[in-house]
């Protein structure tokens, strides 16, 4: 089992400046809503993952490096560190070529949140970025002691770095949710099951981050490995939309190690 954290220990990290049938993301794209209840203020995980659009699909490590505080490994380095850092330490600007390059392989942080669905009657998870979870918990921190009271509207809205989460209260229970709805939340579970989280995450070994990294196009011998003899097939399919994969664009200067 991959190392993350869970509930309050994700809060921190978040306000700070098996096999069989395993959970999916559900599917969380610009300009859907989803009417939820929000059964707790510490549904969540947080993890780090690597990637890269359209070549390499999501995927977290097995065995995850060390993190500074703002999430740069620090120790027990994977391959995808090895090569974020050796494209790192030839650059001194963002903007020049190994600095373009080593964002490709920077762990991106990023939050797992559970919710009730209305609409479905289960609980589910979304995936979003710590600015996304930021926001959405502000407001269930503002909502804390109504929680059990209110519906939800989790919404998406833009694209690319435009894209803003955001969660706010339904206004007129009875007028504003359907029949439907409201007999699913008067049999809402009272805690978000957490074992839910359980297998979320694609996890690869070392050996499969190795041809991940080739497959990239990275050429794995600038860091002292090789290519192993037999090769992976690849993680999982990201279940994540287009417009929630972070891309180079999407780090934040205070987040630049030059």
């Amino acid at each position: 089992m991959v190392k993350y954290k869970q509930g309050t220990d994700a809060l921190d990290v978040l306000n700070r400046e098996d096999d069989g049938d395993k959970a999916k993301f559900s599917s969380f794209k610009s300009g859907d809503v989803h009417f939820i209840k929000v059964l707790g203020t510490s549904d969540l995980i947080q993890f780090f993952s690597y990637g890269i659009f359209g070549k390499v699909n999501s995927f977290v490590a097995a065995n995850p490096s060390e993190k500074s505080a703002k999430g740069f490994p620090t120790d027990n380095h994977t391959p995808w560190d090895l090569a974020f850092k050796y494209h790192r330490d030839k650059s001194s600007d963002f903007n020049d070529k190994h600095g373009q390059e080593s964002g490709k392989y920077k762990p991106k942080q990023r939050f797992a949140m559970g919710f009730y669905d209305l609409d479905s009657g289960e609980q589910i998870i979304v995936d979003v970025s710590r600015n996304q979870a930021q926001a959405i918990h502000g407001t269930v921190k503002k909502y804390k002691i109504k929680l059990g009271k209110l519906a939800f509207e989790l919404t998406k809205e833009g694209s690319g770095t435009s894209t803003t989460v955001s969660l706010t209260p339904v206004l007129d229970f009875d007028e504003d949710l359907t029949d439907k709805q409201k007999e699913n939340y008067s049999k809402s579970p009272g805690e978000f099951d957490m074992s839910l989280f359980d297998g979320i995450l694609y996890e690869a070994e070392e050996d499969e981050q190795i041809t991940l990294l080739n497959q990239a196009g990275f050429d794995v011998s600038l860091i002292g490995l090789e290519i192993p003899n037999k090769a992976e097939d690849g993680a999982a399919e990201d279940k994540r939309d287009d417009d929630e994969v972070e891309t180079i664009q999407d780090i934040q200067d205070s987040e630049l190690p030059f």
